[in-house]
């Protein structure tokens, strides 16, 4: 099996792996999935979700480098990579994936300042007289 290289986003993060034939090795930008989350345990189990659904934990030697948003994005757009590149190993593998939701992107990200208003949505105190 050749590596296997895809891209996973999550709002402003953007993930980029290398999928191989290994033990089971999980990096993410140089450093080993505990050390890089540190403890995050939500996040580490949400990295290696794809990986337990489709029971190839072992399998595979995953390296990741993560760049922007927050612990939480950079994990789900692990996530969402580490899914995309299991599913082009396997049609089977897709299936389970995509009835999980792992394949969708999740295109929900922060929306820009209006004009005229605090934020995006909130407006300044309204006075009638």
């Amino acid at each position: 099996m050749e590596t296997i290289h895809t891209v996973g986003k999550r709002k402003t993060a953007i993930a980029r792996i290398f999928l191989s034939q290994g033990t089971g090795e999980v990096s993410i930008n140089g450093r080993k999935l505990d050390e890089y989350f540190g403890g995050y345990i939500r996040q580490k189990m949400s990295v290696m979700e794809p990986l337990q659904i489709t029971q190839s934990v072992n399998k595979y030697d995953l390296k990741a480098s993560v760049r922007g948003g927050g612990v939480t994005a950079q994990a789900e757009a692990v996530r969402h990579a580490v899914a995309k590149a299991l599913a082009q190993t396997d049609a089977g593998i897709r299936l389970i994936l995509k009835k999980k939701g792992m394949l969708t992107r999740d295109a929900r990200i922060v929306e820009r300042k209006k004009p005229g208003r605090p934020k995006a949505r909130k407006s300044f105190q309204f006075s009638k007289r």
